[in-house]
């Protein structure tokens, strides 16, 4: 049974960092390429990052591009996700996903940005 369980979110004021993790269980985590995925308030789902199986590899989307970091440890089947310089619009559950839709991921971990 797959299981994803997201941590690390919280509160934080624009410009401050937060670090997500998700732990994996029930699945080969080292053979699937991982994502980040994220819903704000009254949207739908919005792909943020992907990893690669070694995780050397990470795309992310324009709006997170140069603030956020994903990478994995596949010896602890553990995905992060490193925010710095927050946003306001950042403000989202985070979900860690093993499939660009978000259709298999977890309960999620709160990010609230404001000052």
């Amino acid at each position: 049974q797959v299981q994803l369980v997201e941590s690390g979110g919280g509160l934080a004021q624009p410009g401050g960092s937060l670090r997500l993790s998700c732990a994996a269980s029930g699945f080969t985590f080292g053979i699937y390429c991982m994502y980040w995925v994220r819903q704000a308030p009254g949207k739908g789902l919005e792909w943020v990052s992907r990893i690669n199986t070694s995780g050397d590899n990470a795309v992310y989307a324009d709006s997170v591009k140069g603030r956020f970091t994903i990478s994995r440890d596949n010896a602890k089947n553990t995905l992060y996700l490193q925010m710095n310089n927050l946003k306001s619009e950042d403000t989202a559950v985070y979900y860690c996903a093993r499939d660009s839709y978000g259709s298999i991921r977890g309960q999620g971990t709160q990010v609230t940005v404001s000052s």
